[in-house]
């Protein structure tokens, strides 16, 4: 069984969560500086065996794609070559950043703490991999 890998893919980092081999829970993995990213994966996917990977996909508010989706998609194209056997999904990554900051908030980690925003990414990956999950057990 393999597992499923999130990004939260930003221009300087990428936050990366993964699942359980179950499927059930997500779990915050690291921040990876983006320009490292696919060798990142390649090491991982040595070790570990995933299914599927997800990406964030940048919505505005009126539910256009963002600007950002011009820098996405030249990495999409870069992974799917590098991995053609692991099936590649948008998922809708609106209001990912501020539940990220409220979940840290919930946590109780100090402002310092919240202003990491390595550690928002990879919040952001979780819960973007996470809704991803909830939507499939319903």
């Amino acid at each position: 069984m393999g597992r499923i890998l999130a990004l939260d893919y930003g221009r300087k980092r990428t936050g990366v969560a993964v699942s359980d081999p179950l499927k059930i829970i997500a779990n915050g993995l690291t921040t990876v500086p983006t320009h490292e990213l696919l060798v990142f994966l390649q090491n991982y996917m040595v070790k570990e065996q995933v299914e599927r990977i997800l990406i964030g996909l940048p919505r505005q508010m009126s539910g256009e794609l963002s600007e950002s989706m011009n820098y996405i998609r030249p990495f999409v194209a870069r992974l799917k070559k590098t991995f053609p056997d692991i099936p590649v999904e948008f998922v809708d990554e609106r209001f990912t950043s501020v539940l990220a900051h409220q979940a840290m908030l919930d946590g109780g980690l100090k402002k310092k703490e919240r202003q990491n925003k390595a550690l928002v990414d990879e919040i952001s990956a979780t819960i973007i991999l996470q809704s991803y999950l909830e939507s499939k057990r319903t």
